[in-house]
């Protein structure tokens, strides 16, 4: 079994929402790239970021905590939030993330995400982020039917993980 810890990223800083409610935050680290490294010394063998901010308003917001994250970390790290655009993947994946998570793209445009599984296959994964026993999008802020995703199969041979 691989468990891979997720660190999530608001305003630089490591946090968790409660149940999505960006009212409702916890900040459990200032720094995330020492939140990383800790992960990694405790046996992390990947990472999970998420660029809370990003997810909310649609463009990533933390770029450069990714970049110190993955100046420091030894394992593969997939990252998440405001990918909503092909250059945004190519950027991260060239700086050296491994994979990244589409959310709120991929359930909104069904074509955008299978131009990026062509062209990156293998390193493009969905999140199905539950709330309410419904899919939420937009950083935990619009629910969405998980049924406007196309079938698993189907998304399968365009190289979706």
């Amino acid at each position: 079994m691989l468990i891979i810890p997720a660190i999530d990223i608001r305003g630089g800083k490591c946090v968790r929402l409660f149940q999505g409610d960006y009212g409702k935050e916890t900040v459990y680290g200032e720094d995330p790239a020492a939140m990383a490294e800790r992960w990694i010394a405790q046996g992390a063998r990947f990472l999970h970021l998420v660029d809370l901010d990003g997810a909310r308003e649609g463009v990533p917001r933390n770029q450069a905590t990714v970049q110190d994250i993955l100046k420091k970390a030894c394992v593969p790290v997939q990252v998440g939030g405001g990918i909503r655009d092909l250059a945004i993947i190519e950027d991260y994946l060239s700086a050296g993330v491994h994979r990244v998570i589409l959310g709120t793209a991929a359930y909104a445009d069904p074509d955008f995400l299978q131009k990026a599984c062509a062209r990156w296959p293998g390193q493009v994964a969905v999140d199905i982020a539950a709330k309410g026993g419904r899919a939420a999008i937009a950083g935990w802020t619009k629910d969405t039917e998980v049924k406007r995703l196309t079938s698993p199969g189907r998304v399968r041979s365009w190289g979706l993980r």
